[in-house]
């Protein structure tokens, strides 16, 4: 697929900021080894990597490792930011227990399942297929790699017990029905509905992204957001696509996605990402 690009170029990149899932990860969950290839060559030039995602901490291991990070991961949408290294939170705004209960209670009323993403696990209460899937994936890892699923009785005592509890992760064959919690969620909560994939929508504290988490970081680093190169391919990423000095949208993104990058590029089967790093950045 050509790349076209709605704005040119007019400085160097210090940072490239990544979404995992549609966009640096093919759909059977790896990196193209161009990208590896080109985000190792970024590095080695004294570019800083950051992947920006709506996973737990605990469910992108593989990725950080296979791209030998030394920088946190905003995670969870941008809810906080979290140090591999150190292995603590460095900054973060959670949901209180009372927003978590009463987004629970919502849950129970609807009869929509949730995942609860909170500590350093994630937590559910019956196997959807979302969650099928993520645990025939992790199972697929190793050990050290896989992520924290736990099953428990009662997800209202699960958020109690949490020390902090970043976001919910809903999933539901009937997109309407999601979409009209979503709505229900934001009028009577005031909480963050943000889409992140085309069945699954997440909800955090309001005001958390991930493009108001990535500028914090990159301000605390002394650099400016126009010296960030950014790939995304959902709406969970515009607040990061419209901030930063370029904005990629991948090629499987939706058409308003692509509406609002400043440059489209090939899907997350071709090496669109590494074409754009050695143009731009190499």
């Amino acid at each position: 697929m050509p790349v076209y690009s709605k704005t040119e170029p007019v400085m160097s990149y210090r940072v490239i900021a990544l979404d995992l899932d549609g966009t640096l990860l093919t759909p059977t969950k790896t990196i193209l080894p161009e990208s590896l290839e080109a985000l190792a060559r970024a590095q080695q030039a004294g570019v800083k990597v950051l992947i920006v995602t709506g996973r737990h901490h605990c469910a992108i291991h593989p990725f950080y490792q296979a791209l030998q990070l030394d920088t946190p991961a905003i995670c969870c949408n941008g809810t906080y930011l979290y140090d591999y290294q150190a292995k603590k939170v460095l900054a973060a705004d959670p949901l209180q227990e009372n927003q978590a209960q009463q987004v629970l209670t919502m849950l129970e009323e609807e009869h929509i399942h949730g995942l609860l993403y909170a500590d350093d696990a994630m937590f559910y209460q019956t196997a959807t297929g979302h969650v099928t899937r993520t645990l025939n994936w992790a199972a697929s890892l190793p050990e050290a790699q896989r992520p924290l699923f736990v099953q428990v009785p009662d997800l209202q005592q699960a958020a109690r017990d949490a020390q902090a509890i970043w976001k919910f992760a809903l999933s539901h064959p009937d997109t309407r029905a999601l979409q009209q919690f979503a709505r229900r969620t934001e009028a009577e909560l005031g909480l963050a509905c943000e889409w992140s994939w085309h069945d699954q929508v997440d909800i955090a504290q309001a005001g958390n992204s991930k493009g108001k988490r990535l500028a914090q970081w990159v301000e605390s680093q002394g650099f400016s957001m126009q010296e960030v190169l950014a790939f995304g391919d959902n709406y969970n990423d515009l607040s990061m696509l419209e901030q930063v000095g370029l904005g990629v949208a991948m090629g499987n993104a939706d058409d308003a996605i692509k509406a609002r990058a400043a440059e489209v590029t090939g899907t997350n089967l071709e090496p669109g990402i590494a074409e754009i790093i050695r143009r731009e950045v190499l």
